[in-house]
């Protein structure tokens, strides 16, 4: 069975270009109105949402953030003529997995499609199978940390990311090992996508002193915790 992306994008000549692409390897579903999109995505299921940033009556991020709010797992690419760092990374912190900027390769597109959804598919989590760090209890399945009454829902990406400390815990990690098994590739802009992630993890993470993110400098990164 063909993958189903939603695709919202209010340039049609682009659309058309882009969807006509998709189209050989995927089932699309255009829209380029935000809220339309959004209505769709409530109705539906998908396993991929490529979003513009800049939409009538529902923009990209809102878009993304009600989405997340429903799914924690779909995938999430944008695709924007915003180059500012500082859409980068309001994307990447509501939960996108990743942000290309127009003009973008189609090759590139559809590269980064194919990862996500093979990763996707990769990760089966036994059912369950929730392990303790420091007072906090990680329920790698659904995408959650508790510790107490607090409960803090993970984008998939960032789930992801703290299982491989996890199990690599007290241990070196590479930004390259860590840039390849979450995203593929060893890319300057994952890599930045990587420190917003780490970054979250941080502060859920800064009122518990047993547990810390090291930052290795111009190698990597060690998770110390008990």
């Amino acid at each position: 069975m063909r993958k189903k992306i939603l695709y919202v994008e209010d340039d049609n000549t682009l659309a058309f270009l882009t969807a006509d692409n998709l189209e050989q390897h995927y089932e699309v579903t255009h829209f380029s109105n935000g809220k339309e999109a959004w209505e769709a995505f409530r109705k539906q299921d998908f396993d991929l949402c490529i979003l513009d940033v800049m939409l009538p009556e529902m923009d990209g991020f809102e878009l993304a953030e009600a989405i997340r709010q429903q799914n924690v797992e779909v995938p999430i690419i944008f695709l924007s003529a915003k180059t500012l760092k500082e859409d980068r990374i309001k994307g990447l912190k509501l939960g996108a997995d990743d942000y290309l900027v127009k003009p973008y390769s189609i090759e590139e597109l559809i590269l980064k499609i194919q990862v996500f959804l093979q990763r996707s598919q990769k990760q089966a989590p036994v059912k369950n199978a929730t392990c303790t760090i420091g007072s906090f209890v990680f329920d790698p399945e659904n995408y959650v940390i508790t510790r107490g009454s607090e409960r803090i829902t993970l984008t998939e990406r960032e789930s992801a990311l703290l299982k491989l400390f996890i199990d690599n815990k007290n241990t070196i990690l590479k930004r390259e090992k860590i840039l390849t098994a979450l995203w593929g590739t060893d890319d300057y802009f994952m890599g930045r996508s990587m420190d917003v992630f780490i970054s979250r993890l941080r502060k859920i993470f800064k009122d518990d002193e047993t547990i810390r993110i090291e930052n290795i400098p111009r190698i990597g990164f060690k998770l110390v915790a008990p």
